[in-house]
């Protein structure tokens, strides 16, 4: 998957595995599940990256002159969806501090299920950069997808989403109407209720990291 590329990766990993485990379950309560968002959020930022170009550069080891690769952080931008994408906002940061971020405030209406946008603060040039979209649940996907239209809207020609649940409908949605976006993710479950909540789910995310209703 190139950076941006298309293409949907359930990260299947042990580590990853037993967390999302630990999300699942509604007795864990909200300091531990902000742990383990930002403890994925970090397992998923490796693989979303490991295709991010480098260049080399020369450094002075104690030894000698070598050669050595060298990822440009201010040529990465990440982008969380509020109010639940902040819990991930950590854990790319302790791989890619220098990144650039901005905020995307979306909510969805409970009616239409339908994304509102609200608030966008998003970093300058971003079509020099590789931005990395952060929204846990990718549920009907109409949030993600606006998200996504926001920053490309902005310039942004290289975008991927980290999330950590997606539903088919979800990916199918991200996939239709913005194909060039590649996802990668927890786990794909099973599918939506009536209500449109992802089955089985962890629940609201936003409600579990902040402890709210």
């Amino acid at each position: 998957m190139r950076p941006g590329g298309s293409g949907v990766v359930a990260v299947d990993h042990p580590l990853v595995a037993h967390k999302l485990g630990l999300l699942r379950d509604r007795s864990t309560p909200a300091q531990q599940f902000r742990a383990l968002v930002r403890e994925l959020a970090l397992l998923l930022t490796y693989e979303a990256t490991k295709d991010f170009p480098v260049q080399e550069v020369e450094v002075e080891t104690p030894l000698e002159a070598a050669r050595v690769a060298r990822l440009s952080g201010k040529k990465v931008a990440v982008c969380p969806i509020l109010r639940a994408g902040l819990g991930m906002l950590d854990g790319v940061l302790a791989l890619v501090p220098a990144a650039r971020v901005g905020f995307i405030g979306l909510y969805r209406d409970e009616a239409t299920l339908e994304p509102v946008d609200y608030y966008a603060k998003l970093p300058d040039s971003l079509a020099d950069r590789s931005v990395l979209l952060l929204d846990p649940m990718v549920a009907t996907g109409g949030s993600t997808a606006r998200a996504a239209r926001l920053v490309k809207d902005a310039g942004a020609e290289r975008v991927r989403l980290v999330a950590l649940v997606t539903a088919p409908e979800g990916v199918a949605r991200m996939q239709e109407e913005h194909p060039d976006v590649g996802i990668v993710c927890a786990a794909v479950d099973r599918g939506l209720d009536e209500r449109g909540y992802i089955r089985p789910g962890l629940g609201d995310a936003g409600d579990r990291l902040y402890g709210t209703r």
